[in-house]
């Protein structure tokens, strides 16, 4: 349950948000949050994302950054190319039905390389957090991405988790890298059942997660990192309590498990962080070229937060009070 005044505040948004409010927190039927999200590829944050895209299938002509980024002058990094476009469009609800009449798998097999050594597309490259969206976009859109999940579980790290610096050496897992690569085996796990391998893979990294609690280090025991506490929409590549802890709510989902009593740590850090009226504050969002802001700035109460932290202690709360 949530106040009127906050049920109205969060009602009144993009279809793109207001459908997840209705199915997570509102509890309305079927019918209803499926009529909103059916609105998502023709108003609004949808409708205007699709409208961008290039005749040959990608955005802003490029696979992860945008044709002829110079990433020597550029402030931070820009938002606008196809993966992180697809990101968008598949987190916002729109049907890949959609995308699909447009040919876009068909179009990015044949137009789309990737900066690292023009690889194609759907093949995905070296990068974790990379090969993670290519697998979660790919299975919504229905390319063959079987390929990309092998490469995962023949990639995991001997401490359960994955690192994208993997190929410049590193034997330690990044608590950045193994959320993302973990929410790329779930949609996977998600769309087609999965494997026993992909399950199994996916347990030890969700293990390399809990065993500190989503927080801390094992070899000090103290937080991981101050971004481990600082929320801000969209989530991007970065790591956060709220972030993972919204990951393990889905996995919990789908795999039909109780919440594990190792997340109390990071739902405490997630509670702690809800304003009196109930709402999130955005943090400092990421830096760099977008295409339309799709939240507020930096200090404002987050529309977007506030879905993710209600939904996350609801699960919660709802199984241990």
């Amino acid at each position: 349950m949530i106040a009127d005044s906050l049920r109205n505040w969060l009602v009144d948004s993009d279809p793109a948000l207001r459908w997840q409010v209705e199915r997570d927190l509102l509890g309305e039927p079927a019918t209803v949050w499926e009529a909103t999200r059916a609105r998502v590829a023709t108003e609004g944050f949808g409708a205007r994302l699709l409208a961008l895209q290039d005749p040959d299938g990608q955005w802003a002509g490029g696979a992860f950054f945008p044709a002829n980024f110079d990433g020597a002058t550029a402030v931070g990094q820009p938002w606008t190319a196809t993966t992180w476009s697809l990101n968008s469009l598949r987190e916002w609800g729109v049907d890949a039905a959609v995308l699909r009449a447009r040919r876009t798998v068909e179009l990015l097999d044949t137009n789309s390389r990737w900066e690292y050594e023009n690889l194609p597309y759907w093949g995905g490259e070296v990068d974790c957090c990379i090969n993670a969206w290519t697998v979660a976009n790919g299975v919504w859109l229905g390319a063959d991405v079987d390929g990309i999940v092998e490469w995962f579980l023949d990639h995991q790290l001997p401490d359960g988790g994955w690192n994208c610096e993997w190929v410049e050496g590193s034997t330690r897992s990044s608590f950045h890298s193994t959320l993302n690569s973990l929410k790329g085996l779930l949609e996977y796990d998600a769309a087609v059942g999965g494997t026993d391998r992909t399950r199994a893979v996916r347990r030890i990294g969700e293990e390399y997660l809990l065993e500190r609690k989503l927080l801390y280090t094992l070899s000090t025991g103290r937080r991981v990192g101050e971004w481990v506490g600082q929320f801000c929409y969209p989530f991007r590549w970065r790591y956060s309590a709220l972030n993972a802890v919204d990951y393990f709510r889905r996995a919990s989902l789908l795999d039909g498990t109780a919440p594990d009593p190792r997340l109390e740590e990071a739902i405490g850090a997630i509670r702690s962080a809800r304003r009196s009226d109930g709402s999130w504050l955005q943090a400092r969002p990421h830096p760099g070229e977008v295409w339309f802001e799709t939240d507020v700035s930096e200090g404002e109460p987050s529309k977007w937060l506030t879905l993710i932290g209600t939904r996350v202690l609801t699960w919660w709360d709802d199984y241990y009070r």
